[in-house]
């Protein structure tokens, strides 16, 4: 439990050096050892259906869409299905490809009493090399981290 804790502070002391109105920020590798280790800690992965389908899912992880494709239309529903399947005070960490829905359904999450929500930095994809391009600079699937094609 001792390097779950160690974790959770990097991740405290990451969002508050970033001025993040939620409680942490984690690598792709830290969610992973804390889903692992961490009873009750959560990852929801907020990309569409069809990012899920076609680049790939991580094993064990809540989907529920933050945006809808193809129109990318905000889903309505994102907070009451995130309620019927994480506790507010459970540690949840959020998922998107790069890191920028998942900060967003973090912030919803913690206006609404998840006291632990977090975002999980550089998302599935990560960001994008000089060729435009993800998948290969950092991210979940860089850092060798399990997840299946959907």
């Amino acid at each position: 439990m001792s390097q779950a804790n160690d974790i959770l502070q990097q991740a405290q002391a990451r969002a508050a050096a970033q001025g993040l109105p939620y409680a942490g920020a984690v690598t792709p590798a830290e969610a992973w050892q804390l889903a692992q280790t961490l009873p009750g800690a959560v990852i929801v992965d907020v990309r569409t259906h069809a990012e899920w389908q076609w680049v790939g899912v991580v094993p064990n992880a809540e989907l529920i869409e933050w945006k809808s494709y193809p129109g990318m239309a905000a889903n309505p529903n994102f907070l009451t299905q995130l309620k019927t399947k994480v506790d507010p005070e459970q540690v949840v960490m959020f998922l998107c490809r790069s890191g920028a829905r998942s900060h967003d359904a973090a912030l919803l999450a913690a206006q609404h009493g998840y006291t632990a929500a977090m975002n999980i930095l550089e998302g599935f994809e990560g960001d994008k090399d000089a060729a435009a391009h993800r998948g290969t600079v950092n991210g979940w699937k860089v850092a060798g981290l399990p997840w299946q094609q959907g």
